[in-house]
């Protein structure tokens, strides 16, 4: 396959202007004075700023995005230096930690002093999102705030967030080809007698070596003719004869990630689990032709859905057929009855169907895409229609 350029780490100034400018048109239109983020994707959305000391929960960082003008950033001295080489010039500090009060006083100040309009802070407090600050000092800002509503602004931030910028989708496309030829090596690496934790540690090892950051999600799961589940593992076991190899892999570049997976057979496998792969796969191109702008990730799933039934699919323990992505292995929205959000240009998706053929076997297949204005685009070297076969 070709691989494009990788493209340059980081994003300009005018990149973070035009997120925040979209972002506070948004915002309005959800009656909110300002935004208020704790998550590292959501910090890092907004600012650029990254660190490797999210490891730790010692501390809590916070990012105020008002209605007007650039992002405030209020945080630990820890960070001082390293958000100072962002675009930000707001930048407030504290010495932390300070369990006594840990930034909630300085916080409070800030959000105290932006114009008011409507009364209302929007918070991570609603689906797929979550506070990173303890729960306990959350309600004391609250009580530090007189006159200010603490709302749910997940629903405001997911509708930021879900429309990509052309950057943001360079980093994809970039990340998802480079997974696309590790998976493509993998039958030159892996045989038969490996065992699942043997394969990840040099699925990791070529990966990193193609361009990928880091590769936080890497199940390897095989058994007889299918698998049982799709999200535990590694473990000991050793490949044989008859497998059905399932590997998936959520890897970075640049904070952005990929989500997919490629399933192999060890040596020779059942007519049956051949059956079953090609079905997944033919639902997986109903679900891509499915995904153009107006669809809906209700009627992506329909797509897909027709075609495993028509199979004599028994169902899935996965719940869904795909989701969204981006600075987040799972983003919303969801392939799944009862999601009627529009599809338009710049969402990325997930095409993930999955069934079970027979009891305790199970075939999944993915493949990532970016809707456009000429309808869905793969990101993902598409994977072949028959399994490959590991020796």
């Amino acid at each position: 396959m070709h691989m494009t350029a990788p493209p340059r780490r980081g994003f300009t100034k005018a990149e973070f202007e035009r997120r925040t400018a979209r972002a506070q048109a948004i915002m309005q239109r959800h009656g909110l004075d300002a935004l208020l983020v704790t998550a590292p994707p959501n910090v890092r959305y907004f600012t650029g700023f990254d660190t490797q000391f999210w490891e730790s929960p010692t501390r809590p960082w916070f990012v105020v995005v008002p209605l007007s003008g650039a992002p405030i950033a209020v945080i630990p001295e820890i960070g001082g230096p390293e958000m100072a080489t962002t675009w930000l010039t707001d930048i407030r500090t504290w010495p932390a930690p300070r369990p006594e009060d840990d930034g909630v006083s300085l916080l409070a100040q800030t959000l105290a002093a932006l114009p008011r309009r409507h009364g209302k802070i929007g918070a991570e407090l609603g689906r797929e999102m979550s506070l990173r600050m303890p729960v306990i000092e959350f309600l004391a800002l609250r009580e530090r705030a007189p006159g200010l509503e603490f709302a749910n602004g997940s629903p405001c931030l997911w509708e930021i967030r879900m429309v990509k910028t052309e950057a943001e989708i360079a980093h994809l496309r970039y990340i998802c080809q480079v997974a696309s030829r590790a998976y493509a090596a993998v039958p030159e690496f892996v045989r038969a007698g490996d065992t699942e934790r043997e394969l990840c540690k040099r699925f990791r090892f070529e990966i990193g070596k193609l361009g990928a950051d880091f590769t936080p999600f890497l199940p390897a799961i095989s058994g007889p003719g299918g698998v049982s589940q799709i999200v535990c593992g590694p473990h000991d076991r050793a490949l044989r004869e008859g497998d059905i190899l399932f590997i998936d892999t959520g890897s970075t570049y640049d904070g952005y990630y990929c989500d997919f997976d490629r399933n192999y057979a060890v040596g020779r496998v059942s007519d049956e689990a051949k059956r079953a792969h090609d079905t997944v796969w033919r639902a997986t191109e109903a679900g891509i032709a499915a995904a153009h702008p107006g669809a809906t990730p209700e009627e992506v799933w329909r797509a897909m859905g027709k075609i495993l039934e028509e199979a004599g699919s028994l169902g899935n323990n996965v719940g869904r057929m795909g989701h969204g992505l981006g600075m987040q292995l799972t983003e919303p929205p969801s392939n799944m009855p009862g999601d009627r959000t529009r599809l338009v240009p710049g969402m990325i998706l997930t095409i993930e169907p999955g069934m079970e053929y027979s009891p305790g076997k199970m075939i999944v297949h993915e493949e990532n895409l970016v809707i456009t204005e000429a309808g869905p685009q793969l990101l993902t070297e598409r994977a072949p229609r028959e399994l490959p076969v590991i020796q």
